[in-house]
């Protein structure tokens, strides 16, 4: 199912920015323009958000008031939340976190930052519900930190298991390079991209009669498709 970002923020320029560059890379978004419409939109089950960005100066009902009531109702309060404000203060960016926030950006900020921002967090809360991973080859399970092919426990550096997690989490999608540098190494990474291009074909290697779960995509990243048969998650 594809990943939807709900933008909560008055000034158009801003959404619009953000939601351009978010399609980009393949997210569904949706803009409210104030806090009463954007929690409508949030509680909304038929379409609930994987990820919501708030601006806390909002008109009427602001960010503040959002974010506790996103937090006190049970089919919101785990859908992660990034605060955007132009109060930039220690103080501020403690009491945003102390609302429940998954994260915090100060305004301006670099667009680039914010997608990789979110990219991160909503790694971060698929890997938080993927306990295991077993197909017809390929059995991992990702508290124990082990892997196993064809009976046979693969040993893996923290990097490259980090890798596999982050291609497994996007399985049967197209997995760009730049998501998986931004996912594995940290959206600040000024490295050389080939460095992902080697530590995937160690991990090929390592995989050994596993290796074919790992697709490339010419010209673009990598895809995790399994072992030809449906996973059991």
């Amino acid at each position: 199912m594809q990943q939807s970002i709900l933008i909560i923020e008055d000034d158009p320029d801003i959404a619009e920015s953000v939601r351009y560059n978010l399609q980009r890379e393949g997210l569904a978004v949706n803009i409210a323009q104030n806090g009463e419409q954007g929690f409508k939109m949030a509680t909304d089950p038929n379409r609930p958000p994987s990820l919501i960005v708030l601006d806390l100066m909002l008109p009427g009902m602001n960010g503040i008031e959002v974010c506790e009531q996103l937090r006190s109702e049970p089919e919101t309060e785990k859908i992660p939340i990034i605060i955007l404000t132009a109060k930039a203060s220690e103080a501020d960016r403690i009491a945003g976190l102390d609302l429940g926030a998954d994260d915090y950006m100060a305004k301006p900020f670099s667009v680039k930052e914010l997608a990789a921002r979110i990219r991160a967090v909503l790694r971060r809360t698929s890997e938080d519900a993927l306990l295991s991973y077993k197909d017809e080859k390929l059995s991992i399970d990702f508290e124990d930190v082990r892997v196993v092919c064809c009976g046979n426990q693969v040993k893996l550096t923290r990097k490259e298991f980090a890798l596999l997690t982050a291609l497994v989490v996007s399985q049967n999608r197209v997995a760009t390079r730049q998501k998986l540098l931004d996912n594995v190494w940290g959206y600040d990474y000024c490295g050389d991209i080939r460095t992902l291009d080697v530590h995937v074909r160690r991990l090929r290697q390592k995989l050994g009669a596993c290796a074919a779960s790992i697709e490339t995509v010419v010209g673009v990243g990598y895809r995790f498709a399994g072992n030809h048969q449906r996973p059991v998650l």
